[in-house]
């Protein structure tokens, strides 16, 4: 079934729900009142205004603008907001794709496709939808003090397309998605008026479904008008736009205005610029209507030349002046970003972008925030987490954001759309007009902000999936950076985001380099090859002349945190989460999900900090883009966030402990390997992606490795030098000897020191284990590679059995069958149609017993690398209730079933544990393997080995697959 939305599609009246949630406003404002104290310039008009839902697409024919509404709905908002619209059912046309079909059809989804609860796990659900045309209206009082003046509406965040009437005169349309809707009114004799607005939220213009400024996997594709709501009054001449360049090299400021008039006002001469004390007048030169004027302004004051960035975002105003009392006011920030061959330099000083995602995730009001507040809190976040950069996925936010990142020192990048799957772009469509104006109308609205640093067309373009498509697509593509590389210079320009790299580019956005591809599975690096720190990308950086950013790297998911739920107190809800809280309970693991919870993101860490350090240790590369920092809960939810949706912590990390690896300055260490022989020489590089305000003169970089118990394994100081700026290699390494009288786990700590105090820190675990491991003396217990008659009559005689079933032997699901790979799961599964891993690593006790040997902690870490690549999951489902796993491997979400990597079981008059990987063989003979196989025989051998769960020998035999 198709889910996008048909143009101007019919909605039924039957299926209409105007929702009790709305009683409480109808008192609040009454509709005649006039606009309280619009003397000035501005006049609010946020409040009670009368709505209409015109589901079937009446209105305009009917000409409702021309009579007064019936029912009320306070504004801003959305009817969402207030669960006015459609009960979501089976039938409701999302907005988006939905990639797994089998919610509609599958057996153990029917429960949540009932009406009375209904429940999908794609994304969070609203209580109510509607497509199509509102009409909202309320009457105004144009105050005497107005008379003779220029009045415009603005409305900051409409969704999405608007049309204006005053009484029954049209005013004009706007189909800007991402920037303000301003109406011009003209002159507007005092008195009372009847103001009507029509916002329509279909697909006004095919942009791409999934593009995150429509589509319901994140904001919704909500109705109604977001942000301020005001009346504008100004003089017959007034300020249209205002453009600030600053030249940081030539030390010049160019004020840029434009000016326009009524019919037969008279023209003004001059505009005056207001910057660091001093005035300057600039000629105006009119064509008809509209006026121009251009001012350079060089100031001699040091205060008023101070740069803008990261680390000292410092902002200066402007004011612009007209006679009449007409005036603008803005700021802006010194700064000079350029792309070399060789990286990005920001005021002539190496940059690396440290980026996250942010995909328009505000599940309480359903759109983006429009308050400073909000934003200057995820930019806080944002640095938190050690990053400096944030790209806007597929949308532009609102102003407040811009604001936020120039106060904040955050670099912004900001797209248009999303013109794939349901669109394609380059092809004549009207998506590429579209996609021009709508960059104008950015550019317009916020090209002044210093934040705003990148811009693409939008993300992942398409071409049709043809060569003919695609070679249109890359000709627009180039052609639209070519134009807006020449008409704005204060930001860089590339293609699109993920795809093309073509030569018009100022900087390349590509998911090449990073540990993971989509469609890798288990073939990715991670998941392929044994644990190293070595890798880098400079061989696929070497062949570009322009700096590349990773594109969207990451992706690794933990599981559901349910205690989340009681957050989604407002338009959103997770219900999402409720069916995989049933998954759980239904499998008899209700009481484990924290645990999974705090198992799985320690894993995720893990995959993110070799993500980014792989990132940081590639000498020329421009940055990366993280997805996500941010749980993305759509498309099949993707829980790819070490923050939830609200930005809030999830317990299992802090941004302190993030900002080791991931900061303006981290320590590197290039390492062949994390697993190593005690008395063996352990040889390893240090290197510093220092990107920092400065060099660090007089550096002590110091090392040390640390085993568990807190011994001092080795440890030493490289002489003190200067760290330059960047990441190129530097030339320290050490091979000590490391020597362990038993396993253990050890950290090498590597820490960047001056004057006795540490500047920077990171760290990365090791595990050192003995030369040899010997066998367990005791005829009891038998090692097997299989569950046959002979093993079964060794169990009933009494005999102890230590079986390794091979992966590849053990028994699986005939549908959605497990994939077991080290990492935790790429984006998710129902999305990607189930690619591999389909787990999220494994849950384990380190104080059990079976485990004395085996340095482990709870969760996965990377020596479990070498038994989880080869490994299969024992399906505990096929066993009696109580068996509790030694190792648990915790199971995908959307199926929550019972798995185990090393379970302990009685059998008729014998004991056995059985592992879900080969013992012995040529695979097995690695440091990892040995030691767990060691430890689980001397536990065998011990009084402590006393399993509970009783099986018989066919629920035995049903582990190994036929």
């Amino acid at each position: 079934m198709e889910t996008s939305p048909q143009p101007r599609q019919r909605l039924s009246r039957r299926r209409l729900v105007q929702s009790l949630g709305i009683a409480p406003f109808l008192g609040l404002i009454d509709v005649a009142q006039a606009v309280a104290g619009v003397g000035g310039a501005n006049a609010d008009l946020g409040g009670s205004w009368r709505r209409a839902i015109d589901q079937d697409d009446t209105g305009l024919g009917q000409r409702w603008f021309a009579r007064a509404l019936a029912d009320r709905l306070p504004l801003p908002g959305s009817l969402e907001q207030r669960g006015v619209g459609n009960p979501v059912r089976l039938t409701t046309p999302w907005t988006g794709d939905i990639n797994d079909r089998s919610f509609f059809n599958a057996p153990d989804y029917a429960r949540y496709r009932a009406a009375d609860d209904f429940k999908v796990p794609f994304f969070l659900q609203p209580d109510s939808w509607y497509r199509g045309p509102a009409w909202y209206q309320r009457d105004i009082d144009i105050p005497a003090s107005w008379r003779g003046k220029r009045v415009e509406l603005f409305l900051e965040r409409p969704h999405w397309e608007t049309q204006v009437w005053l009484d029954d005169r049209l005013v004009g349309r706007s189909d800007a998605l991402h920037v303000p809707h301003r109406h011009d009114l003209g002159i507007v004799e005092p008195g009372r008026r009847r103001l009507t607005i029509r916002v329509d939220n279909r697909m006004i213009v095919e942009i791409g479904h999934n593009g995150h400024g429509v589509t319901d996997h994140t904001q919704g594709n909500w109705n109604g008008i977001a942000g301020r709501i005001e009346l504008r009054a100004t003089e017959p001449v007034w300020i249209e736009r205002v453009d600030l360049h600053p030249a940081l090299a030539e030390r010049t400021l160019t004020v840029r205005g434009t000016l326009r008039r009524i019919a037969g006002a008279p023209p003004l001469g001059a505009a005056e610029v207001v910057f660091a004390g001093r005035s300057t007048r600039g000629t105006v030169t009119w064509t008809g209507g509209q006026g121009a004027f251009e001012v350079a302004i060089r100031p001699s004051d040091a205060a008023a030349m101070r740069t803008w960035d990261e680390f000292n975002p410092v902002l200066h105003e402007v004011t612009v002046r007209l006679a009449k009392g007409e005036a603008w006011k803005g700021r802006f920030g010194w700064r000079e970003l350029a792309a070399t061959p060789s990286g990005f330099t920001l005021n002539d000083r190496p940059v690396m972008f440290r980026g996250a995602l942010e995909c328009a995730i505000f599940p309480l009001t359903g759109h983006p925030a429009t308050d400073i507040g909000s934003w200057r809190r995820i930019m806080r976040r944002v640095k938190d987490y050690g990053l400096n950069h944030l790209r806007f996925h597929s949308y532009c936010p609102p102003e407040a954001a811009f604001d936020a990142a120039d106060e904040a020192g955050v670099y912004v990048q900001v797209e248009t759309v999303w013109a794939n799957q349901s669109s394609r772009i380059g092809s004549g469509l009207p998506v590429d007009q579209w996609v021009y104006a709508e960059t104008d109308r950015i550019l317009a609205a916020h090209g002044n902000h210093p934040s705003f640093m990148l811009m693409t067309h939008g993300n992942e373009p398409g071409g049709g999936k043809t060569k003919e498509g695609e070679a249109k697509r890359d000709a627009f593509l180039g052609a639209y950076v070519r134009h807006y590389r020449g008409l704005d210079a204060r930001r860089l320009w590339t293609s699109g985001a993920g795809w093309p790299l073509i030569e018009d580019n100022q900087f390349h956005l590509t998911p090449t380099p990073r540990v993971q591809n989509w469609g890798e599975g288990l073939k990715s690096r991670i998941n392929s090859k044994p644990p190293e720190t070595q890798t880098d990308y400079r061989d696929f950086i070497g062949q570009y002349r322009v700096p590349v950013i990773s594109h969207e790297i990451g992706q690794w998911c933990v599981y559901p945190n349910l205690e989340e739920r009681r957050k989604y107190t407002g338009y959103l809800k997770a219900k999402n989460f409720d069916i995989f809280a049933d998954r759980l309970r239904d499998s008899g693991l209700a009481g484990q999900a924290p645990e999974f919870l705090h198992a799985s993101g320690r894993l995720q860490v893990l995959c993110y900090k070799e993500d980014i350090e792989s990132a940081l240790r590639t000498h020329g590369m421009g940055g990366f883009q993280l997805l996500g920092l941010q749980d993305f809960p759509g498309q099949g939810t993707a829980l790819v966030g070490v923050v939830d949706p609200f930005w809030d912590d999830k317990g299992y990390v802090t941004g302190q402990e993030y900002q080791r690896f991931c900061a303006p300055t981290v320590p590197l260490a290039r390492m062949p390997a994390r697993v190593l022989q005690s008395g063996q020489p352990f040889p390893f590089a240090v290197d510093i992606a220092h990107f920092g305000a400065a060099p660090i003169e007089n550096a002590d970089i110091e090392w040390r490795v640390q085993a568990a118990d807190g011994a001092e394994l080795a440890q030493g100081v490289f002489p003190s030098r200067t760290v330059a700026l960047g990441n190129a290699p530097i030339g320290l390494s050490a091979a000590p000897v490391l020597t362990a009288p038993r396993a253990t786990t050890a950290k090498l700590i590597v820490g960047v020191r001056r004057g006795g105090r540490v500047l920077a820190q990171n760290d990365w675990d090791l595990w050192v284990y003995p030369a040899a491991v010997p066998r367990e003396a005791g005829g009891r217990v038998r090692r097997a590679d299989r569950i046959d008659q002979a093993l079964l009559d060794h169990l009933a005689q009494g005999g102890d059995a230590l079986i390794g079933l091979p992966g590849a032997k053990v028994a699986n699901y005939a549908e959605r069958p497990v994939q077991l790979g080290f990492s935790s799961i790429f984006w998710n599964t129902l999305w990607t149609q189930g690619q591999a891993p389909t787990t999220l690593g494994v849950l384990c006790d380190p104080a059990h017993p079976a485990l004395a040997d085996f340095p482990t902690e709870t969760h996965s870490n990377w020596q479990w690398w070498y038994l989880m690549h080869r490994a299969g999951a024992l399906r505990l489902d096929l066993l009696p209730p109580g068996v509790e796993p030694i190792v648990r491997v915790i199971d995908d979400w959307f199926t929550a079933r019972p798995l185990g990597l090393v379970i302990e079981v009685s059998v008729g008059k014998g004991r056995a544990i059985v592992c879900g990987f080969a013992l012995d063989g040529a695979e097995a003979q690695d440091p990892v393997s040995r030691q767990l196989v060691a430890s689980l025989e001397r536990y065998m051998q011990g009084e402590a080995f006393r399993p509970a769960a009783r099986v018989s020998a066919d629920q035995l035999r049903r582990l190994a697959a036929p």
